[in-house]
C-alpha cells in the first residue's frame, strides 16, 4: 500500500492532469470553450506577427500554437497561463539564430525548430533536478529593464516594415542606421496601412470598449468586440491590398501560406547543431521560465491555487519538446494572452487543448485568405502589443528606491540595445551578483546600545541608548562568508583601537544566517586578537542552525568569552553598573 500510495503522489505531481481531470464537468468545459474561443481569436494574428518578428515564414508561429499548448496541459500547473509565442522570447530567437544561419534560409528554419528542442531539454532537465530556484539569478530589476529594452528594440524592428524599407541591423543604433539610410525608400501606402492599424489598434485597446459601455452594450459583448480587434484589421487590409492591389504598388504581402498541420518529425540533433545553439537555448529557457513562473504566479494567487515551480519547468520543457517536434519555435507562458484567458474565465490547462483544436482548424482551412495579408499589419499589431513591455515607471520606481538596482537596469538596457539581447541578459545578471557581492562584502554594523525601560537594543546613531563604555554590542547585519569576513575584522580592530576602557565585545548576531569556513576562521582571529588586548569576546542571539554549525568546530570552546540567548542577558552579566548578578552565557538551540 505504502508503494502504491508513492506512486500515486508521484503520478499526480508530474501529470497534474489527474488532480483536475478528476473534477472535470460540464461548467467547466463551458468555461474554458469561451475562453478558448477569444484566446484563438487573439493568438492567430499574434502567432503569424511574432513568427515574423524570429525572422520565420508566418505559419510557423501557428504551429508553435499547437501541439506545445497540448504537451503544456499534461505537465503544467498553472490554470489559466496560456503558453505559446511571445515577442520577447521571438525576438532571442531571431537573435540567436542569424548568428549561425542566413534569415530565410532552410538552415536557419532547421535551427529555430532545434532551439525549441534543446531548450525543452534543459528546461525539463532544470525540473528534474529542481533547479528552478536558479531563475532567481535573474533580479526583478534586470528583468523589468531587460524587457523594457527589448519592447523598444521590437518596436523599431517592424519601424521597417511600417515604412516598407529593406532595412537591417540586430542592434538599436544598427537599426536606427538601416531606417535612417533607406528613408528615401520609403512606401507611402505601407505607411498609410501601418500607422493607420497601429492607430486603430491603440484606439481599440485604450477607448473602444468605454464607447461601447456608454452605448448600452454589455460588458461582456464590449471585451469581446475588443479582443476582435487585430481580426478586423487583418480582414479590412487584406481585403483592401486585393481591392487597390498594394503589392504591384510596393506593398509587401505575407506571401503563399502552407495550408494544413505541421509535419512531425525529430529536429537536427547534430553535436555541432547542439553546442552551437546551447549557450543561446540556456538563456532563451531562463528568460522564458521568468517570464512564465511571474505571470502564472500572479494568476494563481488571485484564485488561491498554487504554482510548482519545479513542475512549470517540466511543462514548459515539455511544450517546447513538442514545438521542436512539430516544426515550431520556442515557446512560453504568453501575459496578455493568460490574462485574457484568465479573465475570459478560463478554470483548467484544457482551454489551451482547445485554442490548439481552433488554430489547428485556421491552419487546414484559413490560411489560403492571409496570403494578400500586408505585413505592415503584423508590424503594427507587434509594436502595439509590446508597448506595454515598456515599463517607464518601474525604472522611476527603481531609480528612487535603490540606486544599485537602478545602475543594474541601466547596464541591462543600454547593452541590450548596444550589442543585443544574449550579452543584455548576462551583463544585467553580472552586474547584478556584482553588486550583490560588494553590498554584501561590506555589510552594515552598528553599536547598539539599551532603549531605556525596554529590553530592546537599537542603533545608538539613530536612538537616546544606553551604553557602558567598557561593554560594547556590535549588531551585523548579513550573514558572515569570504566576502565580508575581513572588513568584520578591520572594523572590530578599529573599534577596539578607539576605546581603551572596553573590556567586552559582544558581536549581536540576529541577522546572520550563515558563517562560512572563511569566516570562522576570522573569529578565530578576531578572538585571539581581542584576547591580546585584555578584551573578551562574546556573542548573542545566535540562531539555531548557525549553533549547530559552530558546535562542530572549536570556536565555543576557544571564545575568551561566552555565547548569550539574548542581547539583554549578555548586558546584565557584563555591565559593571548592573545591579543584577552576573548569569551564565547561554548555547541557545532554537
Amino acid at each position: 500500500m505504502r508503494a502504491e500510495s508513492v506512486i500515486a503522489r508521484l503520478l499526480h505531481r508530474t501529470f497534474p492532469i489527474l488532480d483536475w481531470g478528476r473534477r472535470y464537468n460540464r461548467s467547466t468545459l463551458t468555461n474554458d470553450l469561451i475562453a478558448a474561443l477569444i484566446v484563438t481569436v487573439m493568438l492567430v494574428p499574434q502567432s503569424l506577427a511574432y513568427a515574423m518578428l524570429a525572422g520565420l515564414p508566418p505559419q510557423i508561429g501557428l504551429y508553435a500554437s499547437m501541439l506545445p499548448l497540448v504537451a503544456y496541459m499534461l505537465f503544467g500547473t498553472s490554470r489559466a497561463l496560456a503558453v505559446g509565442p511571445v515577442a520577447v522570447i521571438s525576438l532571442m530567437t531571431a537573435a540567436a539564430i542569424s548568428q549561425v544561419a542566413a534569415p530565410g534560409s532552410p538552415e536557419y528554419l532547421a535551427m529555430a525548430v532545434a532551439l525549441a528542442f534543446l531548450s525543452g531539454v534543459i528546461l525539463v532537465l532544470m525540473g528534474v533536478f529542481r533547479l528552478g530556484f536558479l531563475a532567481g539569478l535573474l533580479s526583478r530589476p534586470v528583468i523589468s529593464g531587460f524587457i523594457t529594452a527589448s519592447g523598444v528594440l521590437i518596436a523599431v524592428s517592424q519601424f521597417k516594415h511600417i515604412l516598407g524599407v529593406p532595412a537591417g541591423g540586430s542592434t538599436l543604433p544598427g537599426m536606427v542606421a538601416g531606417l535612417v539610410g533607406a528613408s528615401p525608400l520609403v512606401n507611402p501606402y505601407a505607411v498609410v496601412i501601418g500607422v493607420g492599424v497601429a492607430a486603430f489598434l491603440i484606439f481599440v485597446r485604450s477607448r473602444l470598449k468605454g464607447v461601447l459601455l456608454q452605448l448600452g452594450l454589455g460588458r461582456a459583448a464590449a471585451e469581446l468586440i475588443v479582443r476582435l480587434g487585430p481580426i478586423a484589421a487583418i480582414v479590412v487590409t487584406t481585403a483592401a491590398a486585393v481591392v487597390f492591389d498594394l503589392q504591384a504598388k510596393g506593398v509587401q504581402l505575407v506571401g503563399a501560406i502552407p495550408q494544413g498541420l505541421p509535419v512531425f518529425s525529430l529536429p537536427d540533433l547534430s553535436i555541432e547543431t547542439m553546442t552551437r545553439l546551447a549557450g543561446p537555448a540556456l538563456l532563451l529557457s531562463v528568460v522564458g521560465f521568468v517570464e512564465s513562473i511571474s505571470i502564472a504566479q500572479t494568476l494563481a494567487s488571485k484564485r488561491r491555487q498554487r504554482i510548482s515551480p519545479n513542475q512549470e519547468l517540466i511543462g514548459l520543457g515539455v511544450a517546447n519538446l513538442a514545438s521542436g517536434f512539430s516544426s515550431g519555435y520556442p515557446v512560453t507562458g504568453g501575459f496578455a494572452r493568460s490574462v485574457v484567458n484568465f479573465d475570459a474565465g478560463a478554470e483548467t490547462p484544457a482551454a489551451g487543448l482547445y485554442t490548439a483544436i481552433g488554430i489547428g482548424l485556421v491552419t487546414l482551412f484559413l490560411t489560403p485568405y492571409l496570403a494578400h495579408l500586408p505585413q505592415a499589419t503584423l508590424a503594427a499589431t507587434i509594436i502595439v502589443a509590446v508597448l506595454s513591455l515598456v515599463d517607464i515607471a518601474a525604472i522611476r520606481r527603481v531609480y528612487s528606491y535603490s540606486r544599485p538596482d537602478f545602475v543594474a537596469i541601466c547596464a541591462t538596457i543600454l547593452v541590450t540595445w548596444i550589442w543585443g539581447v544574449e550579452i543584455g541578459v548576462v551583463t544585467g545578471v553580472a552586474v547584478s551578483l556584482i553588486l550583490h557581492l560588494h553590498r554584501t562584502s561590506r555589510p552594515h554594523m552598528a553599536i547598539v546600545g539599551q532603549m531605556p525601560g525596554t529590553e530592546h537594543f537599537r542603533n545608538v546613531e539613530r536612538h537616546a541608548v544606553i551604553t557602558d563604555e567598557a561593554v560594547l554590542g556590535l549588531r551585523v547585519d548579513e550573514s558572515l562568508y569570504f566576502g565580508n569576513c575581513g572588513f568584520l575584522e578591520d572594523n572590530i580592530l578599529k573599534l577596539v583601537a578607539e576605546r581603551p576602557k572596553m573590556r567586552h565585545l559582544i558581536l549581536m548576531c540576529p541577522a546572520v544566517n550563515t558563517i562560512d569556513s572563511s569566516a570562522l576562521d576570522s573569529l578565530f582571529e578576531i578572538n585571539r586578537r581581542l584576547a591580546d588586548a585584555g578584551v573578551r569576546f562574546h556573542l548573542s542571539e545566535v540562531k539555531g542552525p548557525v549553533m549547530d554549525r559552530l558546535r562542530h568546530s572549536n570556536l565555543l570552546t576557544d571564545l575568551s568569552g561566552k555565547v548569550f540567548l539574548s542581547q539583554m542577558e549578555a548586558v546584565r552579566a557584563l555591565t559593571r553598573s548592573s545591579a543584577a548578578p552576573a548569569e551564565p552565557g547561554l548555547s541557545p538551540t532554537d
